[in-house]
């Protein structure tokens, strides 16, 4: 029996999402009108209100969809490797390849945050992805043994938010898994649990 394939049009909700993610991502949430999302997603303003409320509740649903994209990717890197040390590295390895899409236009997190009103959903939305990021390489810290995790995870965070801005700046796709960036969070983890790569 020939298998049916699904036709059924996307909800209003997914195409909002996707014409966000799309504008938001590539020109900056201030800089993207309301209009412009509703136009491209194909959708009737009220679909917009009805789904999500406002612009800013729809950035949040924007950037919450990308913080579980990028949890989910980076999660399975670290899945992949069998050491802390290893797994820490394989954060910047899967950032790393980020940089070599068409489309990398930064992180979305850090872009959103500098244009947020302070208190409001999208520097909510920013502090939670930034919190995630920073439990994780705390926790992986912990696992390598560091003696003071809390440091290794914010230096690593560090790291990682300059990484992702030195590619965008200089047009750098290879800087999370060049050499110089390797070796300097090989060197804090060095330095942190006292073991060699």
């Amino acid at each position: 029996m020939p298998s049916v394939q699904s036709t059924a049009k996307p909800s209003a909700r997914e195409r909002l999402l996707a014409a966000a993610n799309e504008l938001f991502y590539a020109e900056g949430v201030q800089t993207v009108g309301i209009d412009r999302v509703i136009e491209h997603a194909g959708v009737a303003k009220a679909s917009l209100y009805n789904t999500f409320g406002g612009k800013e509740q729809l950035v949040r649903a924007y950037l919450d969809t990308r913080h579980q994209g990028t949890a989910d990717r980076i999660s399975r890197a670290v899945a992949e490797r069998d050491t802390p040390r290893d797994q820490i590295l394989a954060v910047f390895e899967s950032q790393g390849r980020q940089f070599d899409r068409t489309d990398f236009h930064g992180c979305a997190f850090i872009r959103a945050g500098a244009e947020a009103s302070p208190g409001g959903l999208v520097e909510e939305a920013a502090d939670a992805f930034r919190t995630w990021m920073r439990e994780l390489f705390t926790g992986l810290a912990t696992e390598a043994g560091a003696t003071d995790p809390g440091t290794l995870g914010h230096q690593l965070q560090i790291l990682y938010d300059g990484a992702g801005i030195s590619a965008l700046m200089d047009h750098d796709s290879t800087v999370a898994v060049a050499a110089a960036t390797r070796a300097a969070a090989s060197a804090l983890i060095t330095a942190a649990t006292g073991a060699s790569a």
